[in-house]
């Protein structure tokens, strides 16, 4: 089986902006309906500002700073004690404004500038309408603005009311917007998670698929592009799970037909008695025997057995106990609870093929298994003459042995790392060759969880 190997090919860093976007699909597409939205809103917010305060507010404040300079030009035109009051009384009456002279006091100097736009807004206009010297407090009251001018006998005090310099459409419209985004925000996640959700299986299926396990209840769903997507993977996984097939019974068949001649091979060397030329015959007969004894294991093993929780630990133990009986000096680190779906047959098998080509050239093997992050890692290290860099991929290849150390003298087939690789790659992992710190080879086996 073509599988998905372990970890992501490191690709370049990204530049520029796309350091900045979101990875994943669902905030991507989000991204792009959200953003004309705040540029719209963005947009429509600085017209209505913009509208807003050059109408509503310039006239508001014009508004009260008229009717001030009027309060101010009546009072200095008659300043008698009648006329005072009732030019107070129809200020409070006609502009809803209070008004109070305070005869004989003197405008103080500002002890602050004035703040805010409200407030700008308002000086600006009382320059423009009283042409006296005034200050603004809007600290004197909840929602009242306190403005004091200098008349020529006193300072006039004015109360005026919030509503009358601002107006509460301000609040509503950003009320609404900030509303609406909320609505459409909520409706657009909802969507895009109904949208998003056969996408993710079809991820999930594909993935399983490639660590060995089946996919039973897996079938398109959802948009059109993505049922193609779906269905294209069901039929790439029927004809894989066909090609394994063909592949795997051819294997068994070619292997149990060999036997019948090389039976016959055997009884007849048997018949021709001792020489040496009988010996050599005797060996490449065993030779190809032993290979065909592989083939036969691993046909077995890959072609019927399904994926099931294994407890890798137990496993472990299983296959290093083996291999003692076997005569091999094997540590095993004590393991955590290593579970995950497996078959374990085969992946018994591949452990065994591990350890025992370990065994046939290095006096002891170290073996542990940990878990990191979605990995297991199981570590395979021994004492022997190891395998140059340069070869390492070359082992995998079958039949494939090297000269040097690993001739044909030290037995096996050459097929022992490569039925290892090819049950590994069935469950999505892979298997690495590295310098053992023992100074002979390390094996290094990571399975995704």
């Amino acid at each position: 089986m073509t599988s998905a190997r372990v970890g992501l090919a490191s690709g370049g860093a990204p530049s520029g902006l796309k350091r900045f976007l979101p990875r994943t699909l669902f905030a991507r597409t989000l991204l792009i309906i959200v953003t004309p939205v705040i540029l719209a809103q963005a947009v429509a917010t600085w017209i209505f500002y913009d509208r807003h305060w050059d109408t509503m507010t310039n006239r508001l404040a014009t508004a009260v700073a008229g009717d001030i300079a009027m309060v101010a030009e009546l009072l200095e035109r008659d300043p008698s004690p009648d006329n005072r009051q009732r030019v107070i009384a129809m200020a409070a009456r006609s502009s809803d404004l209070i008004v109070t002279l305070e005869p004989g006091h003197t405008l103080a100097e500002p002890t602050r500038k004035l703040r805010g736009l409200l407030e700008k807004t308002l000086g600006q206009a009382l320059n423009e309408r009283v042409h006296r010297p005034f200050t603004i407090n809007t600290e004197v009251a909840r929602e009242w603005y306190e403005i004091r001018v200098q008349m020529p006998d006193g300072v006039l005090s004015v109360m005026s009311p919030e509503r009358r310099l601002f107006s509460p459409t301000t609040y509503i419209f950003i009320l609404w917007m900030v509303g609406s985004a909320l609505v459409l925000f909520a409706i657009a996640i909802v969507f895009m998670r109904n949208q998003i959700r056969p996408i993710r299986r079809l991820a999930i299926a594909a993935d399983s698929f490639g660590k060995g396990r089946d996919v039973p209840n897996f079938k398109p769903e959802g948009a059109q592009e993505v049922r193609q997507a779906a269905s294209a993977f069901l039929k790439m996984r029927e004809r894989i799970q066909r090609q394994i097939t063909q592949r795997t019974e051819m294997l068994a068949g070619v292997s149990h037909d060999l036997r019948t001649p090389l039976t016959r091979m055997k009884l007849a060397l048997d018949m021709l008695g001792e020489g040496p030329e009988v010996e050599e015959l005797m060996t490449d007969v065993a030779e190809m025997e032993t290979m065909i004894e592989g083939y036969l294991a691993f046909a077995r093993g890959e072609g019927t057995e399904a994926v099931q929780p294994t407890d890798l630990s137990r496993l472990l133990n299983e296959v290093v106990a083996g291999a003692r009986r076997e005569g091999a000096d094997v540590t095993l680190e004590p393991a955590e609870d290593l579970a995950l779906p497996l078959r374990p047959n085969a992946f018994r098998r591949c452990l065994a093929n591990l350890l025992a080509n370990a065994r046939r050239h290095a006096g002891h093997i170290w073996v542990s298994a940990q878990r990191r992050r979605n990995l297991i890692e199981i570590v395979i290290d021994d004492d022997g003459p190891g395998i140059p860099a340069k070869a390492r991929e070359d082992v995998f290849k079958p039949f494939f042995r090297l000269e040097t150390s690993r001739n044909k003298a030290t037995g096996g087939a050459g097929l022992g790392l490569t039925i290892a690789r090819d049950v590994v790659h069935s469950h999505g992992g892979d298997i690495t060759l590295s310098d053992s710190p023992h100074g002979g080879l390390r094996v290094l086996v990571r399975l995704p969880v």
